[in-house]
């Protein structure tokens, strides 16, 4: 799978690490920076990050800045992004299967490494569950929200 990710300046060591991580499990990754820890603006990088998923050149998305929620607010404003911050395996789990989320946002002041991996791994390997009928609708109804408030890209 084709894996965007991105960061700020908190979030760039734990980037690294789990850029390592992915790749070790056979994933190719699109790396749209922060390169360093030096100060930056979030929104320079989740943002090229976030149109790579949107037309289609990464498949899904793991932002990572100091607590997650700058990168969700990034990318969820951008048509056919649904992104879920999440801080451990339970929520990861749940976010893909009943939200069929394309992005994983991480707060990197919020949980550690070894729950930050484990929190991807359970992200990256469990499927959205679009045969049970309540969680296929429940996405329809947000996706029909986007339909009618966000610009595809093409219409830009």
């Amino acid at each position: 799978m084709k894996i965007a990710m991105a960061s700020d300046h908190a979030g760039y060591s734990l980037k690294e690490e789990i850029k390592q991580y992915l790749k070790n499990e056979g994933h190719e990754v699109l790396d749209y920076g922060t390169h360093s820890e030096e100060a930056c603006d979030l929104s320079d990088y989740i943002y090229p990050a976030s149109l790579a998923i949107a037309e289609a050149k990464a498949d899904r998305g793991i932002f990572i800045d100091g607590v997650g929620y700058g990168s969700a607010l990034i990318a969820n404003k951008i048509y056919g992004l649904n992104a879920a911050v999440c801080q451990d395996p339970f929520c990861a789990q749940l976010a893909r299967s009943h939200s069929n989320t394309n992005i994983l946002c991480i707060g990197a002041k919020i949980i550690g490494s070894a729950i930050a991996l484990e929190t991807v791994k359970a992200w990256m390997t469990t499927d959205f569950l679009a045969d049970i009928d309540k969680y296929k609708n429940r996405v329809d109804k947000v996706n029909q929200i986007a339909e009618r408030h966000l610009k595809k890209l093409s219409e830009i």
